[in-house]
């Protein structure tokens, strides 16, 4: 059987500019090569099987929601490719939310783009609003929406649109515990079902409950990959070590690891 996800030594390369002058010479002057060159991701191979839950982890800056959205084809890598054997749905935090939309539009004009027919949409509707918990809310901007009503939304319509895989980036993270929990108990019954899940979480009890395996990025690259319980282990002892540490020892230590790997400047995830 093929796996469900295979990524192939995919790197992805932002350019660093220290003034806007330089930003605008880039693009009219492409052959100069200015500004410099910084790899948010950078040769991160990794397969996953059918049914496999796969947690991300990471201090922010490590690419956790860059490789999430190359998997799921939101944004392109700079190099390499990632393969998926299946449609995948992404669910975080404002994904593919229109915020001058209602919120009742944006599940339609979702739908609509992933080739639901208007009556299929009409029978879907109720129950995605339901889910969501935000009823009194739905005719209303989605601008005007909590950052937790925001993910109860985009959770809602990605589970009901029922995908082969799914990647969750820290959607859990924000709104009430009731909620969180119900949509934790979602994605077990998504897990027995034989889904494919990515689960990236700040939450390592989060990760011990549902992951098969967990990847550790580390400034782009993976540091460590394995049973869940062996790499939350191994992070858990860094991060007490790295919490202690100073602005100062933070950044020479990022530093140090971006040296060692031919890459330099900071990242945004």
């Amino acid at each position: 059987m093929s796996k469900a996800v295979i990524v192939k030594d995919v790197s992805k390369r932002y350019k660093l500019y220290k003034k806007n002058s330089e930003r605008i010479l880039d693009l009219l002057l492409p052959w100069k090569d200015v500004g410099e060159d910084f790899y948010a991701l950078n040769g991160v191979s990794l397969e996953v099987e059918h049914g496999e839950i796969v947690g991300f982890i990471g201090i922010n800056g490590s690419g956790k929601s860059t490789l999430s959205n190359i998997i799921a084809g939101i944004i392109p890598p700079t190099s390499g490719e990632v393969i998926a054997n299946g449609s995948i749905s992404l669910i975080a935090v404002n994904a593919g939310l229109d915020n001058n939309l209602t919120g009742r539009q944006n599940i339609e004009l979702k739908l609509l783009m992933l080739g639901f027919s208007k009556a299929e949409i009409d029978s879907m509707e109720e129950e995605i609003i339901e889910f969501a918990e935000i009823e009194k809310f739905i005719d209303q901007p989605v601008k005007s929406y909590s950052s937790g009503m925001k993910s109860r939304l985009g959770f809602s319509i990605s589970v009901r649109v029922n995908p082969d895989i799914l990647i969750v980036d820290e959607a859990l993270s924000v709104g009430d515990k009731a909620f969180s929990e119900k949509s934790l108990a979602k994605m077990m019954e998504f897990k027995e079902r034989g889904k494919t899940m990515f689960f990236v979480s700040h939450s390592l009890g989060q990760m011990r409950k549902f992951c098969d395996r967990i990847v550790w990025l580390e400034y782009g690259t993976i540091r460590e990959i394995g049973e869940t319980e062996e790499v939350l282990k191994h992070y858990d002892a860094f991060m007490k070590d790295y919490q202690k540490m100073s602005k100062k020892e933070r950044n020479r230590y990022r530093d140090d690891v971006l040296a060692k790997l031919g890459n330099t400047g900071g990242n945004q995830e």
